[in-house]
């Protein structure tokens, strides 16, 4: 078993749920820049938002201070996005 040091990320031996959690996030998350690049509204807010999601719960279980507020901050403003749109 490999030792974790402060700082580094928890590997898929030690923690599948999160590193297939990462992955799938980071995925959706490339889908919503390609749907934003081709201007497909309001679909790539829905999927930054599932995206942004996935990653908020990440780095909730890691304790990571400064991705916990960016993704909280990216939230907020994608969800205001689809309020927006709804409205």
């Amino acid at each position: 078993m490999e030792q974790q040091t402060k700082g580094s990320t928890p590997s898929k031996q030690s923690n599948p749920f999160l590193w297939y959690g990462k992955w799938i996030s980071s995925i959706i998350l490339i889908m919503g820049m390609v749907l934003t690049a081709y201007n497909i509204f309001p679909m790539n807010l829905l999927f930054h938002v599932v995206g942004l999601s996935g990653w908020l719960l990440v780095s909730l279980a890691w304790k990571d201070r400064s991705l916990i507020m960016l993704n909280t901050v990216a939230l907020v403003i994608y969800a205001n996005g689809i309020i927006a749109y709804i409205l």
